[in-house]
């Protein structure tokens, strides 16, 4: 039976039964699942044979097929696989290196560091992929690492999130079932590798025999280009977080008219919003919307629930939705005491999906993941309610945000930003409208600078955290002070910042 078998095995069951079928296409570059096995085994049996031990592997680049190749081909051998998008700072990935203790690298761009153990370039790696070779152990399997993904942390060190074998079949069976998802349908593969919304795309696509189809960056970035290829890609499921389908709404031919195959809008990452969801159903009336909610260490998303006509006239703030079947979700005090329906409180999240723990981290493991009624939990620092089995979010219990589906610890950007050398101290914080993050305002103490207007300096200070962080970690307003205000016990007082540029004071 299907659910016997390890992830592998069930994609390649689809190189068995349709060889021609394609699983990914990259505009004119068309694959097929008899060159997916054919290339993820002759790859697997190469690791295997230069990486005896079984740990990670970087695999580092774009949304090319190949990174696809490469994912298969650890698991294939029974190594974890760590995804680095090649947008990366160096200094990032130089961060995730130092804390991943990992035995390879398998590089599709070029890799930004000296230090480079392990490295398989491309040109290597295509070599050794038209290579007649199987592997021979076993895989990946059980409560083995099939991934890690790194998030951000508060010292400025990545957190490496553990996903095993059995956290992905949960999260994967789950999606084949309550998602309405037919086999051979048609992905959209937006979101970087890195972040784990790309993974809501990858398996379910090729679990079911479905086609990814790569949008990559320099696409999106080119609003008048991405809408003459759109309708040429024949999507049938959008994944992507809400802010990336607002972009879209800008452009008016984002219509069901125009894209007749789309069937499916699976949303996560962040906020669904009243008005995106509304715009949508108005556009799209035949489609399927999906909102879901769930963090990198329960494995993507836990929840879900169909915006429906019905539920836009209902809430005027949406619901994220009803919990998976093998999973709870329990609302809890800070004495951790489950609290009945209708109360605030934090979501732990406990289930066959939440991840183990952070890698090569016990201690913030041990303040997030713990053992439920014999069932792993994780504290996920999000408030929320529920109501008659349906669970509403309420926004961070912590300093943790999400901007357009990325998740950032404010403390993680205050750290390097601090180490630009224009800035002497620092703090981050979010500005909302309607209950999503718009924006990130910076206050600074700086250092004496020769600068005469205060916009200049702001382009200094953003072109050298650049070399540091993400883009979308970059704050969009500075605000200059001559001290950061403290509370009483001596700490920045980021709760009073908040409040005074979401206009609360």
């Amino acid at each position: 039976m299907v659910d016997t078998m390890t992830l592998m095995e069930r994609i390649d069951q689809w190189a068995v039964s349709s060889p021609e079928q394609l699983c990914f296409k990259d505009g004119s570059q068309c694959y097929t699942y008899g060159q997916l096995k054919a290339d993820s085994d002759s790859l697997a049996a190469y690791l295997e044979e230069r990486h005896a031990n079984q740990a990670p592997i970087i695999v580092y680049g774009g949304l090319e097929y190949e990174m696809i190749v490469s994912f298969l081909a650890c698991s294939k051998s029974g190594h974890a696989y760590i995804p680095i998008d090649s947008h990366t700072p160096a200094e990032r990935v130089a961060l995730i290196g130092e804390v991943a203790d990992y035995t390879g690298i398998i590089a599709w761009s070029e890799w930004p560091l000296s230090d480079a153990k392990g490295l398989i370039t491309a040109e290597c790696a295509l070599k050794e992929m038209k290579a007649a070779a199987q592997p021979q152990g076993q895989g990946v399997t059980g409560a083995e690492n099939y991934y890690l993904i790194f998030t951000s942390g508060t010292t400025g060190v990545p957190k490496g999130v553990q996903i095993s074998h059995d956290n992905l079949v949960s999260y994967s069976n789950w999606m084949l079932a309550d998602f309405g998802l037919k086999p051979g349908q048609v992905f959209l593969s937006q979101a970087p590798y890195s972040f784990d919304l790309s993974v809501m795309d990858i398996y379910p696509a090729l679990l079911s025999g479905g086609q990814l189809t790569p949008l990559k960056k320099a696409l999106v970035n080119d609003f008048k280009a991405l809408f003459v290829e759109l309708p040429q890609m024949a999507l049938n499921v959008w994944v992507s977080t809400p802010s990336f389908a607002d972009i879209c709404l800008m452009e008016p031919a984002f219509n069901g008219k125009d894209l007749p195959s789309l069937t499916h809008f699976l949303f996560c990452g962040e906020e669904l919003a009243h008005s995106t969801a509304s715009k949508l159903a108005e556009r799209f009336p035949k489609a399927h919307i999906y909102n879901t909610y769930g963090p990198t260490e329960a494995t993507v998303a836990v929840t879900q629930i169909e915006i429906t006509p019905t539920v836009l006239e209902r809430y005027a703030r949406l619901p994220i939705g009803r919990v998976k079947a093998d999973t709870a979700i329990y609302i809890m005090d800070e004495a951790g005491q489950s609290l009945g329906e209708g109360q605030v409180g934090e979501v732990v999240i406990v289930g066959p999906s939440v991840s183990k723990g952070y890698y090569h981290n016990p201690e913030k493991t041990a303040e997030a993941f713990y053992d439920y009624q014999g069932s792993q939990a994780y504290r996920t620092g999000d408030a929320g309610i529920l109501e008659d089995g349906v669970l509403f979010y309420k926004g961070r219990m912590d300093f943790q945000i999400k901007l357009h589906g990325y998740r950032i610890e404010l403390e993680d950007i205050d750290h390097h930003l601090g180490e630009v050398s224009y800035v002497k101290a620092a703090a981050v914080v979010p500005k909302y409208v309607a209950h999503k993050v718009q924006q990130l305002v910076a206050y600074v103490v700086p250092e004496a600078h020769d600068f005469e207007k205060e916009y200049q300096l702001s382009k200094a200070i953003k072109a050298e955290l650049k070399q540091r962080v993400m883009d979308y970690m970059v704050p969009q307003k500075y605000v200059y002070v001559d001290a950061l205000p403290l509370t009483q016990n001596g700490k920045v007082d980021r709760k009073g910042l908040i409040n005074e540029v979401n206009g609360l004071c």
